[in-house]
């Protein structure tokens, strides 16, 4: 392998787990994945999930191992860690877990958020953290803990988020940083701190955290054990990275003038604007705000559910396909063949999960006009619109409590390969939609963030005009006035609906 400068990102997500070696010119040189998912918790309910910390490790080790042989370990300048929000646990002063880490997807902590709803008011945390009530925050399972595992917390040395977990295996110091923090209803984002009110009422110190390191930062050095474990040469900086929905936003190349879409099996619609000015009218739409990876950026943000509605049109209306590489293909070539206003299907799509006042109505999705001559291409096209009317909505939200407008939407995610979903998203929203060709957006970013490490660049900026973002726009056309009408009738629709539902 020739000589080259490299960053290790290691990305653990919820459905895998990466290695990644990337160059500063963007591009992944050889990459390793293994599945992930949460596992039941022996010691608990049958519904309690956990994630197994050691096999999680052991398939870091793994997945890290084979992509230094490919690369050439020497070429591995330093590393860095990105994970999904909201997950942490208590640690001892050797980093070891004091109790398995609650997962998510746990519904433990669900009844605490009225319990501390009528202790604070829910918009008052709002105004402070940027964040809704919602059962997976961070502060109700530390809330949890402190009411059913008491000894659990008296013990604990520091509590590490998952990032700042999987940092300590590297280099075995102690670290946060404010994008994950900002993931668990405990920030006061404004101060890029803590906010100790919250914490004073679950009955926990800001010692039990540990010192900040921002995005960019180095934590400390992979040490012999580490460097043993996963082939990463000893003394390689660890580079602070976080919560990987920021450094998808920063691998996609966005900009602060731009909405970035990450597009999965969820949508998270965000931008990156200089202010955090929480409104009521975000408050009861279900909006959130974390901090970015730069200090004087907010990310205002909206959760939607995405290409899950696909797959379950794929399963149910295109089972007879089942297993064969080319269905996306089929079902996007049967979607097209249907033109715009002439479908007269439609799909409601559900609203994000309860997190504001507005939200707590929970739509579990709708499907109109349905005849025995319906064909399943146009339930196809009728998702994609609805998930498009959807994304119009949260837009108008974004732009309603920010007095923002952004020039265009930059899409990243398995979402954004769909060429169909892309047009009728341009034409919903009246913004071009800009796709690139570099599909792993977060690792991308990461990798940026390693380079700052090293002193490679300087700046983001400098990172991101080092890549050569190859993209695609998708303009919005004369179908924009059809899908205009179309959309007043889903507001119609939705009003409709929601009248059946609560009565």
């Amino acid at each position: 392998m020739s000589k080259q400068e490299l960053v290790m990102v290691l990305d653990c997500g919820a459905t895998n787990i990466r290695a990644a070696a990337v160059n500063r010119k963007g591009e992944i040189i050889d990459e390793k994945s293994f599945p992930n998912r949460p596992v039941s918790q022996r010691e608990g309910k049958e519904d309690w999930l956990i994630w197994d910390v050691e096999e999680i490790w052991e398939k870091i080790c793994q997945a890290s191992k084979r992509v230094c042989f490919k690369v050439g370990r020497k070429n591995i300048k330093a590393v860095t860690v990105v994970t999904f929000g909201a997950d942490g646990g208590p640690v001892d002063k050797e980093g070891n877990l004091l109790y398995p880490l609650i997962s998510w997807k746990c519904p433990r902590g669900k009844e605490l958020t009225t319990e501390l709803g009528e202790i604070i008011s829910p918009w008052q945390v709002y105004q402070a953290t940027g964040y809704q009530f919602i059962p997976f925050n961070t502060i109700f399972r530390i809330f949890w803990l402190k009411r059913n595992k008491p000894e659990v917390l008296e013990k604990a040395y520091r509590w590490l988020m998952f990032p700042g977990i999987i940092n300590y295996r590297l280099c075995q110091e102690f670290a946060i940083d404010p994008t994950s923090a900002s993931t668990m209803m405990a920030m006061d984002l404004k101060k890029r701190d803590w906010w100790k009110k919250i914490l004073e009422i679950i009955g926990v110190d800001t010692s039990l955290f540990p010192s900040w390191k921002e995005p960019g930062e180095v934590v400390g050095e992979v040490t012999l054990k580490a460097s043993k474990e996963t082939e990463i040469p000893q003394g390689t900086p660890v580079v602070t990275a976080g919560h990987d929905t920021q450094f998808a936003a920063i691998g996609a190349g966005g900009s602060p003038g731009e909405a970035i879409l990450s597009s999965g099996t969820w949508e998270i619609l965000l931008l990156r604007l200089p202010q955090f000015e929480p409104t009521r009218e975000g408050f009861e739409g279900g909006l959130i705000v974390e901090s970015d990876a730069l200090p004087d950026l907010w990310n205002p943000q909206v959760l939607m559910i995405a290409s899950g509605v696909l797959e379950w049109v794929r399963k149910y209306f295109y089972a007879d396909l089942s297993g064969k590489k080319n269905v996306y293909e089929i079902m996007i070539s049967e979607g097209e063949s249907f033109l715009p206003g002439k479908n007269k299907v439609r799909l409601i799509p559900q609203f994000s999960p309860g997190t504001g006042p507005a939200r707590r109505f929970n739509l579990k999705g709708t499907l109109l006009g349905l005849t025995l001559a319906t064909q399943r291409g146009e339930v196809y096209r009728a998702a994609l619109e609805g998930l498009s009317f959807q994304l119009r909505g949260a837009l108008k939200l974004l732009e309603n409590t920010t007095g923002f407008h952004p020039e265009n939407i930059r899409i990243v995610g398995g979402g954004a390969r769909n060429r169909l979903w892309n047009q009728i998203r341009a034409e919903v929203t009246g913004l071009p939609l800009i796709t690139i060709q570099q599909k792993e957006a977060t690792i991308i970013g990461a990798a940026i963030m390693g380079f700052l490490g090293t002193g490679t660049f300087s700046s983001i900026e400098e990172g991101q005009e080092a890549i050569n973002f190859v993209e695609e726009k998708f303009e919005p056309t004369q179908n924009q006035k059809i899908y205009q009408e179309l959309y007043k009738e889903y507001i119609e629709s939705l009003s409709s609906l929601k009248r059946v539902y609560e009565d």
